[in-house]
């Protein structure tokens, strides 16, 4: 690698990517490039918005694997017997946790209520209302915040435990990854901060303490990069089975088209011939993992409407550098 070559990226990144936090690039397990900006440094997590999907269906397949959860095509509502059904609701009594993990269940909004989400006592419970109408499961309907996070209220009630108290256990411990403390809102300006990513650690919880499992994990690119490595050992790591190959399998295949996308089990997939897929969130943060060769890039990055795609980066320029 050329000085350069290094300098003309990142004269890149500065240019067009310039709310980038920070750069984990790794091929075959080694760290080949790092870099920080925007105040970060190696320590200091960033919040990751939507990558927190893709490694809540990690946590699911842990979950399913050692037998907490017997199958995704149960019933969603199978795992909250106490939910009363409104009269006359049918669709929301045939939507399948496979369906919630491959954004095809239905809801009844157009516009997301944020509002009314942010404001109640149970954001699973809001999720639930919300859930169902005159929708088509099986139709590809990508759900932000609103709708993941009956998610994370199954998999409490699986494993009787908080999604964090969980994958500390199952998943970030063996990593060696540190995720300090749930975090729950006072006021809407620390809402607001949260959102921004400017600031913060821990994950997200709403105030019954279920943390939210489409957004609000926060990462350091470390964090995400073993994560990605994880993935792109069939589920071991230093020779302990973390999840099944099975579920990675399952996970990383396309489920369900999209437009001209692919989805999996909350994961994006970017390239079938080489198997490649990524877990992808606001403002550009990504983790991106490439089998064929031996590839993983974890991109942090501060929110910013309409970012630019870290896809494009990553397959343009830093693929070709370090692929």
């Amino acid at each position: 690698m050329k000085p350069d070559e290094i300098q003309e990226l990142e004269g890149l990144i500065d240019s067009y990517y310039g709310n980038t936090a920070g750069i984990v690039v790794q091929k075959n397990g080694e760290t080949v490039y790092e870099s920080y900006r925007n105040g970060f440094t190696a320590d200091r997590p960033a919040h990751v918005f939507s990558v927190t999907k893709s490694i809540f269906s990690m946590l699911i397949g842990i979950a399913v694997d050692r037998g907490s959860i017997g199958s995704i095509d149960q019933n969603v509502l199978d795992f909250f017997p106490g939910y009363a059904v409104k009269r006359g609701e049918k669709t929301i009594q045939r939507v399948t946790l496979r369906n919630m993990l491959t954004m095809t269940a239905p809801y009844k909004y157009k516009s997301a209520p944020y509002t009314r989400y942010f404001s109640s006592e149970s954001w699973v419970k809001t999720a639930l209302d919300l859930l169902g109408g005159k929708g088509e499961i099986g139709r590809f309907r990508y759900a932000p915040l609103i709708g993941p996070d009956i998610l994370s209220g199954i998999l409490t009630r699986a494993t009787g435990r908080s999604a964090l108290d969980f994958a500390s256990e199952a998943l970030f411990r063996p990593l060696d990854i540190r995720v300090p403390a749930p975090i729950v809102f006072h006021s809407k300006e620390e809402q607001i901060a949260i959102m921004t990513g400017n600031g913060g650690s821990g994950w997200v919880a709403d105030p019954q303490g279920i943390n939210t499992a489409g957004w609000g994990l926060f990462l350091t690119p470390a964090d995400m990069a073993k994560l990605g490595r994880l993935m792109l050992s069939h589920g071991v790591w230093n020779g302990k089975r973390i999840i099944s190959p099975v579920w990675i399998d399952g996970s990383t295949k396309t489920q369900v088209h999209w437009n001209q996308r692919s989805y999996g089990y909350l994961w994006w997939i970017i390239d079938e011939k080489e198997h490649s897929f990524a877990a992808l969130g606001d403002g550009g943060n990504t983790l991106y993992v490439n089998p064929a060769k031996e590839l993983v890039v974890a991109v942090t990055a501060l929110f910013k409407p309409r970012a630019k795609d870290r896809i494009e980066l990553i397959r343009e320029r830093i693929e070709p550098l370090f692929g």
